[in-house]
């Protein structure tokens, strides 16, 4: 058994008589329209390729600096400064 949920929706005016009359010409529901189009556009987020990671350039051995304390702001910021 499905159960549907009644829910309060705020659409742009000229969205919602797009929606309508979409509705009618393809002779179904506003609710269907609306379902049908939040479906589609969840299974196209879906379907995107994962982002993967930009890669980034690397220069030397790189690592910290020695000396470098990372739990300390103030100490960060003071090699910052001098860089």
């Amino acid at each position: 058994m499905l159960f549907c949920m009644r829910t309060t929706l705020r659409l742009n005016d000229a969205l919602l008589r797009d929606a309508k009359r979409f509705a009618i010409e393809t002779h179904r529901t506003l609710t269907a329209v609306i379902e049908d189009a939040l479906r589609e556009a969840l299974a196209r987020r879906s379907r995107r390729a994962p982002a993967s990671a930009a890669p980034l350039p690397t220069y030397g051995r790189g690592g910290l600096r020695p000396g470098v304390d990372l739990d300390s702001n103030s100490a960060l910021r003071d090699v910052m400064d001098e860089g």
